[in-house]
């Protein structure tokens, strides 16, 4: 007699693979936090001497991302990481409420108050290699993130594409600043930062993660209700997204 087959389809990574995720979400959270400790000096530093409400910002702004990716690093220092990823997502999120409320108050300062800052040649080549550094680690971190379903580090890894954008404000402004003397190009740019900021701390703090694999939910069923013309209630995309999400975008490869 001949039995039917049944498929079995694996639900997420194998223990073996989850184990090197979790080392690797380790790994990527130490980098960011030595980076975001020598951003963090040498911006507060270059921007005290240069007058700079901009650069003693963005140097806040990494002490900010140095407590999310701590939370993380905490929550990966358990036995069981999945029991503290509530907490560290709260953790997450007052940081980005308190990176958007600091960027809004200082920028409205600068625009109302009309302080020039100075020229800093330490400040434009910071932001420089900041554009070139934090896309690479918030990249790898949140493709890890992903992979392992874990929603705060997909979280902290938004955290640190904030930085990148924050760096191309910063970069811009202290370039028009310099050139041109626009010295309310920064301050403009930054408060569009802080709305973004906004946005994405409410996502953390709810545990939204739209681009985690649930876990819990077999692969095959997320393809064969893709296939059937939509997503259920609570259902995901065959990548294993959330109802507007696009994790099966170009960005979430």
């Amino acid at each position: 007699m001949n039995l039917p087959l049944i498929n079995l389809t694996p639900t997420g990574p194998s223990p073996a693979r989850r184990l090197v995720l979790a080392r690797r979400v380790r790994l990527l959270v130490a980098a960011t936090i030595t980076y975001n400790v020598i951003e963090a000096v040498v911006a507060i530093t270059a921007g005290t001497i240069a007058s700079s409400t901009a650069l003693i910002g963005f140097g806040l702004d990494s002490v900010i991302e140095v407590s999310s990716a701590a939370a993380v690093a905490w929550q990966f220092a358990g036995r069981d990481p999945e029991a503290r990823e509530k907490v560290a997502l709260r953790i997450i999120a007052v940081s980005f409420f308190a990176l958007a409320g600091y960027v809004t108050v200082e920028s409205v300062r600068a625009l109302v108050g009309g302080a020039e800052a100075e020229h800093s040649r330490i400040g434009l080549v910071l932001a420089a290699l900041s554009l070139l550094i934090m896309p690479v680690l918030s990249y790898a971190q949140r493709r890890a993130g992903r992979e392992l379903g874990s929603r705060s580090a997909v979280a902290d890894s938004k955290q640190t594409l904030l930085c990148t954008y924050l760096s191309a404000v910063l970069l811009v402004g202290l370039g028009l600043n310099s050139l041109l003397a626009w010295s309310w190009a920064d301050p403009i740019a930054a408060l569009v930062i802080a709305a973004v900021a906004v946005r994405e701390g409410r996502e953390a703090w709810r545990g939204d993660t739209c681009c985690t694999v649930p876990l819990a939910t077999p692969l095959a069923e997320t393809r064969a209700d893709t296939a059937g013309g939509g997503h259920g209630a609570g259902e995901g995309d065959a990548c294993g997204c959330g109802r507007g999400c696009s994790c099966c975008s170009a960005d979430a490869t």
